[in-house]
């Protein structure tokens, strides 16, 4: 069995100590591999003893055994997994090119992302009464995390329904104190964008983030953001998500203070909620 398995079979009975351990060996694993058990435990600020008794309670003699088979992970990451990728015709590589078609897309909308209109954008959502969603089916995840994103500086902000009638619900309430934000990927709403320049016509700020500047929801909007388009609806879908993680970094920075407070009192809150009723 190897080390990833055994962490994950005894994580939930490991003791706080121990499970600091375990994330870090599974998530930074790269680092730990040139880590003596010292530097291990004082990065982690713990005890070098707690590394062996770890090492120990997952069934290796210490913590160099525990290692080596560390540094065979990363070994078969740097040597052996690259050189199995380079057959196109084997599950490695397939995984790396659609690794490097991501990549690619991504660099490309890192070079064509208007970030005049990002700053417009994010002043816009800072005074905005509250901010209303419209996502078609593929940008649904995407929506979510924007409102993540969102809640955490404090900004009002929904998802709203995709029907028709919730649509002409959803500007009929708005006024021009809110803001009207389109999520798009492919296009599959058309609605959306009919009711983002109905919208518009009285007045009230839309704003669209989209995978391809050929999208209606494009045209339709005072303020746009365009992912590279590409024919790969899952590159799309990953494509606008990470404008959306762009928008939100922004905005984190532009308006700090406001994320600062708002996460300061969910802390308080999380720690409150944890203790017992009396």
């Amino acid at each position: 069995m190897l080390y990833e398995d055994r962490i994950r079979q005894e994580r939930s009975g490991m003791s706080k100590s121990f499970s600091k351990l375990a994330d870090f060996l599974l998530d930074s694993y790269i680092e730990a591999a040139f880590m003596t058990a010292s530097e291990l435990a004082h990065t982690l600020n713990l005890d070098a003893a707690t590394v062996v008794r770890f090492s120990q309670f997952l069934g290796y003699s210490g913590f160099p055994e525990l290692q080596r088979e560390i540094r065979a992970r990363v070994k078969a990451d740097l040597l052996i997994r690259p050189k199995e990728a380079e057959d196109p015709d084997t599950a490695p590589g397939i995984a790396a090119l659609a690794m490097h078609e991501l990549a690619e897309s991504l660099e490309q909308t890192r070079i064509t992302l208007d970030t005049v209109a990002l700053a417009q954008l994010v002043e816009q959502m800072g005074q905005a009464r509250r901010i209303v969603v419209l996502a078609e089916g593929p940008a649904q995840p995407t929506a979510y995390s924007l409102v993540h994103y969102l809640e955490q500086g404090g900004i009002q902000v929904y998802i709203a329904r995709s029907g028709i009638a919730d649509l002409a619900r959803t500007v009929n309430t708005a006024t021009s104190d809110d803001l009207l934000l389109a999520l798009e990927v492919v296009g599959q709403s058309p609605y959306i964008a009919r009711a983002l320049e109905i919208a518009q016509s009285r007045g009230i700020p839309t704003a669209a983030i989209v995978g391809a500047s050929s999208l209606a929801s494009a045209r339709s909007a005072d303020f746009v953001l365009a992912a590279m388009a590409h024919p790969s609806l899952g590159i799309g879908i990953v494509s606008i998500e990470v404008v959306v993680y762009v928008l939100a970094q922004v905005l984190r920075w532009q308006f700090s203070e406001r994320f600062a407070g708002t996460e300061q009192a969910i802390s308080k809150l999380s720690e409150h909620i944890q203790q017992p009723l009396e």
